[in-house]
C-alpha cells in the first residue's frame, strides 16, 4: 500500500544520522518508489520544518524522521505508516544528585496511542512499534506530570511571590515528591532568595521571582553589575535559552566542526556563546552570515528578543548597564559572575576522564559539542549549566578559589579535600 512514513526518534543527532543512512541506502534501491527523506525537529529552521507538510510527488514516498514534536502538536498529511521506537527525551531531576537533565526515557501508554494515531488520519494506516507487547504493558498510563519530574526551585519561588508560605501543604493537582521539594528549598536558600525562615529576601528574592527564568539564571543577572559585566551576562543568559547555537548538517559535519572551532573560546561554552552573538550583531544580524557559519539563525533571533526583554527588566530594577569589554580581567569577571548563580553545579576533572560534581561526587562526561573538547588538556575545575542524560554541556572553566569566595555557605571548607588544601596554601 502506498503512503508516507513517520518515524519517531528522541533527538536531533539521531534524526540527522538516520536521515543520512536512509539517503545512502535509498540510492541502491531498485524497482520501487523513490524515497524523500525529511527531518523534523525543534532546532530546524522553519523553512526546513515545513518540508514535512509538502505534497509528495508521484512515484515518491516521503519518510519524515521526527522527534516528539510530531506527536501531538501537528498533523502531517499523507502519513499511512508510523514507526514508534518507544522512547522520548524529557527533562527530569535525578534523585541521586538533584540535578535536572534532559533524559531519554520510555514513553507512556498514552503517548504510544497518540503516536499510533498519527497513522491513517486521512486513510487506513498501520503503526509499527519497535518493542514487544510485554514492554508496552510496563509503561505508565500517562506521562509523568512536569511538577513531579523537574526541579521545583522555580515553582517554589513563584508560590512564595504569590504569598503562599507553606508550600508543603499547598493543594497540588499532582503532588511532587518530598525530596524534590526539599532540594528546591535548599537551592533557593543557597542562592539567597529565601532567608532562614523560608521567606523571600528583599530585594534579591523578590526581584528573582520577577524574572521568567530559573533562579540560577536570574541570580547571575542581578549580580552582574557588581562584576561590571551586565551587558555580557544578559547576552549569555539570553543565549542559554536557545537549545542549539550551532547547526551541524550531517553531510557537512566536518566543515561545521571546523567553523565552530573558530568561534570557540578556551574559557568555555558561555564565552563562546558571547563570541557568536557579538559576531552575529556585527554582521547586521544577517541570515546569510548564519548559514555560512553554521549558526542557528532562528535561535539567535529568539535570543536577541529574549535579551531585549531581560534588559528592560534590569532597567526596571535599576541594574546599571556595564560592559567589561577591554578590561584586562574581562573574562574572569564574567566567569566569576556565572559562579554566583551556578556554584551548585561545579565539577572537578577526574583521572577516569569524567567530571565529578563537587557536592555529590557524581560522574559526568563532557557533551561532544563543548568548546573545552577542542583544548589539548581538559580544565581541572568547571561549572556547567545544562545536563543531557549523562553529559554536561554549556561548560565554563573556573578557579576553585571562587567557590570559597562566592559560595562559602554551600560547600564544606574543612581541613580535608583539595579546596581546603588550596585555602591553606593561600
Amino acid at each position: 500500500m502506498h503512503g508516507d512514513i513517520l518515524v519517531f526518534l528522541t533527538g536531533q543527532d539521531e534524526v540527522e544520522e538516520v536521515c543520512e543512512k536512509l539517503r545512502d541506502a535509498s540510492s541502491s534501491l531498485r524497482n520501487c518508489d523513490k524515497l524523500w527523506v525529511v527531518p523534523c525537529y525543534g532546532a530546524l529552521p522553519a523553512k526546513e520544518q515545513m518540508k514535512a507538510f509538502d505534497s509528495t510527488p508521484h512515484g515518491t514516498r516521503k519518510i519524515v524522521i521526527a522527534t516528539n514534536i510530531a506527536e501531538a502538536s501537528v498533523t502531517i498529511p499523507g502519513i499511512c505508516y508510523v514507526i514508534d521506537t518507544g522512547f522520548v527525551k524529557l527533562r527530569a531531576v535525578n534523585s541521586k544528585n538533584g540535578i535536572e537533565s534532559l533524559m531519554r526515557i520510555r514513553i507512556s501508554k498514552a503517548s504510544a496511542e497518540q503516536r499510533a494515531g498519527r497513522a491513517g488520519r486521512i486513510r487506513p494506516g498501520k503503526a509499527y512499534r519497535l518493542y514487544p507487547e510485554s514492554e508496552f504493558e510496563k509503561m505508565t498510563e500517562g506521562t509523568i506530570p512536569e511538577i513531579q519530574r523537574t526541579h521545583l526551585a522555580p515553582t517554589i519561588l513563584q508560590l512564595k511571590a504569590l504569598g503562599i508560605q507553606n508550600v508543603h501543604k499547598f493543594h497540588y493537582l499532582s503532588p511532587p515528591p518530598s525530596w524534590s521539594m526539599i532540594n528546591g528549598l535548599e537551592l533557593l536558600y543557597a542562592l539567597e532568595a529565601l532567608d532562614e525562615k523560608s521567606l523571600l529576601t528583599n530585594p534579591l528574592g523578590v526581584q528573582m521571582a520577577e524574572f521568567p527564568l530559573p533562579p540560577m539564571h536570574s541570580k547571575c543577572l542581578l549580580k552582574s553589575a557588581e562584576f561590571e559585566c551586565s551587558e555580557e551576562i544578559v547576552t549569555i543568559v539570553a543565549m542559554m535559552q536557545i537549545q542549539d547555537v550551532f547547526v551541524t548538517p550531517f553531510r557537512s559535519r566536518h566543515q561545521a566542526d571546523a567553523t565552530r572551532r573558530k568561534f570557540s573560546v578556551e574559557e568555555g561554552d558561555h564565552m563562546t556563546m558571547l563570541n557568536v552573538y557579538t559576531k552575529f550583531v556585527e554582521s547586521g544580524k544577517s541570515k546569510k552570515w548564519c548559514t555560512d557559519h553554521f549558526v542557528n539563525y532562528r535561535g539567535l533571533m529568539r535570543a536577541d528578543n529574549v535579551r531585549s526583554q531581560l534588559v528592560r527588566l534590569l532597567n526596571r530594577f535599576g541594574i546599571a548597564k556595564m560592559s567589561c569589554r577591554g578590561l584586562i580581567n574581562a573574562s574572569e569577571n564574567i566567569r566569576r559572575c556565572l559562579v554566583t548563580g551556578f556554584f551548585s553545579q561545579a565539577a572537578k576533572y577526574h583521572y577516569t576522564g569524567k567530571y565529578m560534581t563537587v557536592k555529590e561526587e557524581f560522574p559526568f562526561n563532557v557533551y561532544k559539542g563543548s568548546s573545552i573538547m577542542f583544548k589539548k588538556d581538559y580544565p581541572k575545575w568547571v561549572i556547567f549549566t545544562e545536563v543531557m542524560q549523562d553529559s554536561i554541556r554549556d561548560v565554563t572553566v573556573i578557579d576553585p578559589e571562587w567557590l570559597y569566595e562566592l559560595a562559602p555557605h554551600y560547600y564544606e571548607f574543612g581541613t580535608h579535600g583539595e579546596l581546603a588544601e588550596k585555602r591553606k596554601k593561600n
